[in-house]
């Protein structure tokens, strides 16, 4: 599974939502909503030709547990989940839905019990946090052959550059200056 877009907007607010609408963006992750609203910003989102990712682990009012990813799977209908919990991601594939894996580069320990872990869930994607390490994208990457994706604390276009020339299939920002960025 390839994504064809160097940056990945991830938004928090509606009007950035909105705004991506008429933008030449093939994928939106979502971050930050309300169970409430998320079933209509998907079809809003996918309506406009976009493919929608919902951050599980920040929609307020959603358990993240087997139940609240049914209920995902089948009535929000996303394209795709992101997660850091391992029953998210084996669920997320269970339902035919683009799975991305968070791995926040924290310590050594940390990243191997982590690596351990995705190496059973097989994600379609891990998000490596923070994404200005380029060391550890291509150590993650090649340790793991899954596609990486950068993110976290990436400011500047040079930041992105590095991300993608250590290995990044993509970078997730929310830093709405840098979601027309092109690549070099």
């Amino acid at each position: 599974m390839n994504i064809h877009q160097s940056v990945l907007p991830a938004v928090r607010k509606i009007k950035d939502f909105e705004a991506l609408l008429d933008s030449e963006t093939e994928y939106i992750i979502l971050l930050d909503s309300r169970l409430g609203l998320l079933r209509k910003l998907v079809r809003i989102g996918q309506k406009a030709g976009k493919k929608v990712l919902v951050h599980i682990d920040l929609i307020q009012g959603l358990k993240a547990d087997d139940y609240g990813m049914e209920y995902v799977a089948q009535e929000v209908k996303p394209d795709g989940v992101i997660s850091t919990r391992a029953n998210v991601i084996h669920q997320a594939k269970k339902h035919e839905l683009i799975a991305v894996q968070r791995l926040f580069l924290i310590d050594s320990q940390a990243i191997e019990h982590n690596i351990t872990i995705i190496q059973k869930t097989k994600p379609d994607f891990v998000e490596v946090l923070p994404g200005v390490l380029p060391g550890m994208i291509k150590e993650i990457k090649d340790q793991l052959d899954i596609p990486v994706i950068a993110g976290g604390l990436i400011r500047t276009n040079d930041e992105i550059n590095r991300a993608l020339e250590a290995g990044a299939s993509a970078v997730s920002t929310s830093r709405s200056g840098l979601w027309q960025y092109k690549q070099r």
